[in-house]
C-alpha cells in the first residue's frame, strides 16, 4: 500500500494505517512514495502490479491521477478527484474518501444537513471539490485565485477581497482546503467570522494550526485535520479490506 503524493515527508498516513493493518491481522504495509508529476504516468503503472492492492492521493496528484485508472466510484465522479485506488484484478478504482471524512466533520461540528446553510471553502483543489460534494445542498462560497477553478456551481471570491471578508462573516462553517497552516498561516482571523460560526481545518500539525487553535480559545466548534485524517483514512481502510477500521486504534497510532 501507498501514499501517491509528492514533498509529503511529513504525512503521518504510514504509522495510522500500519497500525488499523496489525489490528485486523493482515502483514500489510503502507509507505509514502513520492512522486513529481512528470513521474506519475510510472507509477500508476506499478500500482495494476500485484501485490498492490491500492493506494492513497494526495497532493498534487488527485486530479491527475484520474486518466491513469479504469473506473471511479460516483462520490469521485462528483468530486472531480480521487483520494483513495483499490486495484480490482487488473482495473483500478477510484474513490474519493475525503468526501466521507468532510461529511463526518461537518456532522461534528453541527451542520448534520448543509441544505439551505452557508458554507464558505478556503480553495479549489482536490480537497475543495471534495467539500463541495459534502456539503450539497448549502449556499456554497469558494474563496479561490481564478474562478474557472471553482466547482460548478459554487459562487467564487477572490482571496482578500472586501466580498470574501462578506461571506466569511455569513457563514455557518468555514473549511480551510488548502495547504495554509502547515508552513504559512491561514490569512483568516476569527474577528473575520460570525460568532456562531464554525471551523473545518483539514491541515494537520502538531499542536494543531493556528487557525484550530484560535477556534479553541474563542469557544467555536471545529474539526480539524487530525479527525478528517481518521475519518477518511478509515474509509480508505474498508474499501481496501473489507473490514470496519479500528478507527480508536489508528487515532491512537497518530499520537505516538
Amino acid at each position: 500500500m501507498h501514499l501517491l503524493g509528492h514533498q509529503i515527508s511529513y504525512s503521518q498516513s504510514p504509522q495510522m494505517q500500519e497500525a488499523g493493518f496489525r489490528a485486523a491481522g493482515l502483514d500489510w504495509t503502507y509507505q509514502i512514495l513520492d512522486v513529481s508529476p512528470g513521474d506519475l504516468p510510472a507509477a500508476m503503472a506499478a500500482i495494476h502490479c500485484p501485490p498492490v492492492v491500492g493506494s492513497n492521493v494526495t497532493i498534487p496528484h488527485k486530479l491527475a491521477v484520474i486518466p491513469h485508472l479504469d473506473a471511479l466510484d460516483p462520490e469521485a465522479v462528483a468530486a472531480g478527484s480521487v483520494n483513495t485506488i483499490v486495484r480490482d484484478g487488473d482495473r483500478l478504482i477510484g474513490h474519493n474518501t475525503d468526501v466521507v471524512g468532510i461529511r463526518r466533520a461537518l456532522t461534528h461540528v453541527g451542520l448534520v444537513d448543509p441544505v439551505g446553510r452557508r458554507v464558505v471553502v478556503l480553495g479549489s483543489g482536490g480537497s475543495a471539490r471534495a467539500a463541495a460534494v459534502a456539503s450539497a445542498g448549502a449556499d456554497q462560497i469558494f474563496v479561490a485565485r481564478r474562478p474557472d477553478e471553482v466547482p460548478k456551481g459554487g459562487h467564487w471570491v477572490e482571496w482578500g477581497s472586501s466580498e470574501s471578508s462578506h461571506w466569511l462573516a455569513t457563514a455557518d462553517v468555514v473549511i480551510n482546503a488548502t495547504p495554509l497552516g502547515r508552513h504559512e498561516d491561514l490569512p483568516v482571523s476569527m474577528a473575520q467570522l460570525r460568532a456562531q460560526g464554525a471551523v473545518i481545518d483539514l491541515v494537520y500539525i502538531k499542536g494543531g494550526t493556528r487557525f484550530v487553535r484560535d477556534a479553541q480559545a474563542a469557544g467555536r466548534r471545529w474539526a480539524d485535520g487530525w479527525d478528517m485524517l481518521v475519518w477518511q483514512g478509515a474509509a480508505s481502510f474498508k474499501i481496501w479490506t473489507g473490514l470496519e477500521a479500528p478507527e480508536t486504534v489508528m487515532r491512537a497510532a497518530l499520537a505516538t
